[in-house]
C-alpha cells in the first residue's frame, strides 16, 4: 500500500483558523466591540469563524469587524433577539467563492433558531471548506444537539468533494464526552458513515482541559456555570500531503484588552497543514 502522504512529504505551509462567540450585544457591548478587533488583529488568523454576530438595519457587525482587518466575509441570521438579528459569519483573508446556510432542527421545540453557515474559500493553494455553527445552549438539550449534529453532518457531507478536508467551527455547547460530540468524532455512531472529524484541542492542544468558559473571565462567572470546554475546531481526516493536519492549537481572546473582557467565552485558534 503506498503511502499518499509520503510521495512528495508533508506540505510545510500552515494555514491558521479561528473561532468564536463574540456575545451579540449582552454586557458592556459597546465596549468590548474595539477589544474584540483589536484581539482579532493580533490574532490575525487567515479565517475566522464567529459565533453570537449582530446586525440590524444599519449595522452589520460582520461587515465592521471584515472591513477593519480588510478581509471578506460572509453573514447568516439565525434568529431576532429584541429586535435584533443573531447569527453566525466567516470571515477571510481570501476571496470566499460560494456560500450556503442550512436551518437546524429544534427551533420548533425550543424557540432558538440556530444554523450552520458554509464558506468555501479561495485560499492560495486550494480551496478551503469552512463551517460555522452555534448549536442549543441548555444543559438537557443534548437530544436537540444530536439532531443538530446530524443536520450538520448531512449539509457538510453534501458539499463534497473536497481536496482540503472540511473545517467546523462553532460554539457547540457540549462538552467532550457528550454524545453530540462524540458523534462527530467517530466515538459514537457518526450521523454520516465515514464522515469523522479531529479535535483540534485533543489532537494539538498541549494538554490541559483548553476551557472556552472560563470562570476567570467574569463575563463568564456572572452565570454561575462551571468552567468548560465548549468551544471546538472540528477538521476531517487529512488528505494528500496531510493537508489539513493539525499541527498547533491553543485557546485565544482569554484577557482583557486596555481592562475589557471582549467577551464571555474564549476563541481556539488552530494551525492545519496547508
Amino acid at each position: 500500500m503506498t503511502d499518499h502522504h509520503s510521495e512528495s512529504g508533508l506540505l510545510e505551509t500552515r494555514l491558521r483558523i479561528l473561532t468564536w462567540n463574540i456575545w451579540w450585544r449582552f454586557g458592556p457591548w459597546r465596549q468590548r466591540r474595539p477589544a474584540i478587533a483589536a484581539t482579532l488583529k493580533r490574532l490575525d488568523a487567515d479565517v475566522i469563524a464567529l459565533q453570537e454576530v449582530w446586525s440590524d438595519e444599519t449595522t452589520d457587525q460582520a461587515a465592521g469587524l471584515a472591513g477593519e482587518l480588510g478581509y471578506h466575509h460572509v453573514y447568516a441570521w439565525s434568529m431576532d433577539m429584541e429586535g435584533v438579528g443573531f447569527g453566525n459569519a466567516v470571515l477571510s483573508r481570501w476571496p470566499i467563492k460560494r456560500h450556503d446556510t442550512i436551518p437546524l432542527h429544534g427551533g420548533k421545540e425550543t424557540g432558538e433558531g440556530r444554523n450552520a453557515l458554509f464558506a468555501e474559500i479561495e485560499g492560495p493553494r486550494g480551496l478551503i471548506p469552512v463551517f460555522s455553527t452555534h448549536l442549543n445552549w441548555k444543559l438537557h438539550h443534548s437530544h436537540i444537539r444530536q439532531r443538530q449534529v446530524t443536520d450538520l453532518a448531512l449539509f457538510v457531507d453534501g458539499k463534497r468533494p473536497w481536496s482540503f478536508p472540511p473545517i467546523v467551527c462553532g460554539d457547540l455547547n457540549a462538552d467532550p464526552p457528550s454524545e453530540e460530540i462524540r458523534m462527530l468524532t467517530g466515538l459514537a455512531t457518526c450521523p454520516v458513515e465515514g464522515l469523522v472529524f479531529h479535535d483540534a484541542w485533543r489532537a494539538a492542544g498541549g494538554g490541559g482541559a483548553g476551557i472556552t468558559w472560563d470562570n476567570r473571565n467574569p463575563n463568564a462567572a456572572t452565570e454561575l456555570e462551571p468552567d468548560r470546554r465548549i468551544d471546538y475546531i472540528l477538521v476531517g481526516w487529512p488528505q494528500a500531503r496531510g493537508a489539513g493536519h493539525i499541527v498547533g492549537c491553543k485557546v485565544a481572546g482569554n484577557e482583557p484588552v486596555d481592562g475589557v473582557w471582549p467577551s464571555d467565552h474564549h476563541a481556539v485558534l488552530a494551525e492545519l497543514r496547508y
